[in-house]
């Protein structure tokens, strides 16, 4: 039988994972937005994914300015001390993967950080302008 120790880790250890997905998805996707604008690759044009990449970074920004901690990060903390396991000696995944995405530096230090990466992510959208939304009129595209 698994115990519950070992469900709470594992958990915590999907939500560090999902976390630095959203990262790699928030910065990579600025580096294939731009790179795509020289390189022709249409789908960085795509909307959906646009508006998606563009209000990932918007939530980060504002979660900066509010002071505010992600809620990836409270949840994983919670299992983690549900666990027993509050810092990251757990796991080779939260180990390492915590190592990349977690250090120390003053809050205002990731403030600019974010505001400045949000910014590019705003002026790509002008640079790098995404297709209009298609509109549907009785059943056919327009």
């Amino acid at each position: 039988m698994v115990s519950s120790k070992t469900i709470y880790l594992a958990a915590a250890d999907a939500l560090l994972f999902t976390h630095i997905l959203f990262v790699a998805f928030v910065t990579i996707g600025l580096l294939l937005i731009l790179a795509g604008r020289f390189l022709s690759w249409s789908w960085v044009r795509n909307p959906w994914f646009r508006m998606i990449h563009l209000t990932g970074i918007v939530v980060v920004v504002l979660q900066s300015w509010l002071g505010l901690i992600c809620p990836l990060t409270i949840w994983e903390m919670e299992f983690r001390s549900k666990a027993g396991d509050v810092v990251y000696t757990g796991s080779f995944i939260s180990h390492w993967l915590g190592e990349l995405l977690y250090f120390e530096a003053p809050a205002w230090v990731f403030i600019v950080c974010y505001t400045t990466f949000g910014l590019l992510v705003l002026l790509s959208w002008f640079w790098v302008r995404p297709f209009p939304f298609a509109r549907v009129n009785n059943g056919e595209k327009t």
